[in-house]
């Protein structure tokens, strides 16, 4: 490639070199991007400019050539037409201290790939951008949906939705994120394409507690289906429409993270579910399981607003050491015998068939470009 075209190319960064951060950069790159990560460590950096691998994080996968690294933060975002963070949650705060200096003259979108909310505040991450950055929320974006690292660094396809509450600022990052294996959406939902995106962590953690338990499929779907519902209720309470998490940052996400052991969040759960402590399931992760973190300040938010999360509540005591991993399947729901409609979408009684139309709507956003959810639009 010529200069003259490598400069025509938009130029992106990623701060946060992770698995999740590295394989968005190779989404952008291999959408057309010229993308400089950042990397903390100099010899992630390094290996990453020098070798196109990042084989702590993505064993076996070769990145693009438009990709590069560094780790100067000022290197990395110099001259960047839209900055994308990748960074555990508990540690965005810190991070974009360093960052707001950086960008205070740029009206640049900002890229949000992070799915926790800040344990002492309870923010969702675009609000912790907001208020470090000091930035209008019209240029920030979330990116969302069932997105499982490995594979789609391996380039197998799948889809996710871009959320801002600017159709114009959603639209221009879907441009740019999207490849023949990568397909983009568009909301302007941003609580709910958010809180999708925290809440299926938590349900995955049960999941992996009672897998590592050794229950079976029954139990999982249960859970599952379930766990949507309080998934819905906390979201809409806050705000959201309960379409989105009928779509690929809702439904699409919480299958892909429950039942794949390339989940970090399952896997933390599984580990909880083999009698492993919870001081001892945090240092055998490699990388950061953010469900871990979530679950307190989601159940405080939860408290505030009325709504009930029992199998969130059921994860918390496990993690505290309060219940037996074996006890949680029976906690479903309810310790009240009294028997109770089955509740499965924003509040709504007996609509028998409303699980499957927002399983038939996932699927149709896989489909030929199909519309899915009201609200995703390609």
């Amino acid at each position: 490639m010529s200069r003259r075209q490598d400069a025509a190319r938009p130029r992106v960064a990623v701060v946060g070199a992770g698995s999740w951060g590295t394989t968005f950069g190779k989404i952008l790159a291999d959408g057309g991007a010229h993308v400089t990560m950042w990397a903390r460590r100099p010899e992630l950096a390094s290996e990453i400019q020098e070798a196109k691998r990042n084989s702590e994080y993505l064993p076996g996968i070769n990145l693009p050539r438009e990709m590069h690294a560094t780790h100067h933060l000022s290197e990395a975002l110099d001259g960047a037409d839209q900055i994308y963070l990748s960074i555990p949650s508990q540690a965005v705060r810190q991070n974009l201290k360093a960052v707001r200096p950086l960008i205070s003259a740029s009206d640049v979108p900002v890229v949000s790939l992070m799915k926790g909310v800040e344990r002492r505040t309870g923010l969702r991450m675009s609000q912790v951008i907001e208020q470090e950055l000091h930035c209008d929320p019209a240029r920030i974006a979330v990116a969302s949906g069932p997105n499982l690292a490995l594979e789609i660094a391996r380039e197998q396809p799948t889809a996710a939705v871009i959320s801002s509450t600017s159709q114009e600022t959603a639209e221009a990052v879907a441009r740019l994120a999207r490849n023949r294996y990568f397909r983009t959406f568009v909301n302007t939902d941003v609580i709910g394409t958010e809180f999708g995106g925290v809440l299926k962590n938590l349900i995955a953690v049960a999941i992996g507690i009672v897998d590592g338990v050794g229950y079976g499929e029954n139990t999982k779907a249960s859970i599952i289906t379930r766990g949507l519902v309080e998934m819905t209720d906390f979201a809409v309470a806050f705000g959201a429409h309960h379409e989105t998490l009928q779509g690929l940052a809702g439904l699409g996400d919480l299958i892909a993270t429950c039942q794949s052991p390339l989940s970090r969040n399952n896997t933390a759960g599984r580990l909880l579910g083999q009698g492993y402590r919870f001081d001892d399931v945090v240092k055998q992760m490699n990388q950061t399981a953010e469900g871990l973190a979530s679950v307190a300040p989601i159940l405080q938010l939860a408290r505030e607003v009325g709504v009930q999360m029992p199998i969130v509540e059921q994860v918390k005591m496990v993690l505290d050491g309060t219940m037996n991993p074996r006890d949680i399947a029976p906690h479903l729901t309810t310790d009240d015998d009294t028997p109770q409609g089955e509740r499965t979408t924003n509040g709504q009684a007996g609509g028998g068939g409303a699980l499957w139309r927002s399983i038939q709507r996932a699927l149709d956003q896989f489909r030929n470009g199909g519309r899915g959810a009201a609200g995703d639009r390609p």
